[in-house]
């Protein structure tokens, strides 16, 4: 994903997906038609903000104040690029 990307595209989850968490694996879920995907880590605070109102780098600074240190700018736009390529985020 390019910078100019980044500050482009405004995530959303794909209209069949739902963000779900699972208290019994204490794990987020993505729902989706005959399937579910387990996310790892903070996988779900990355999604839960793909709201369409905010671009990646919104989010990129929303989690880098709530996860200082973490590497956020280098790991979330793959990450998001990479749900995108799969259909769960348009």
């Amino acid at each position: 994903m390019t910078p100019r990307t980044a500050d482009r595209w405004c995530p959303a989850l794909a209209p069949a997906l739902l963000l779900r968490h699972d208290p019994v694996r204490g794990a987020d879920l993505l729902v989706l038609p005959e399937r579910v995907v387990v996310l790892q880590g903070h996988g779900g605070a990355v999604v839960g903000l793909c709201d369409g109102t905010r671009t990646v780098s919104g989010i990129v600074g929303e989690l880098a104040e709530r996860f200082p240190g973490a590497p956020v700018a280098a790991t979330v736009p793959a990450f998001l690029d990479s749900l995108r390529q799969e259909g769960w985020l348009k």
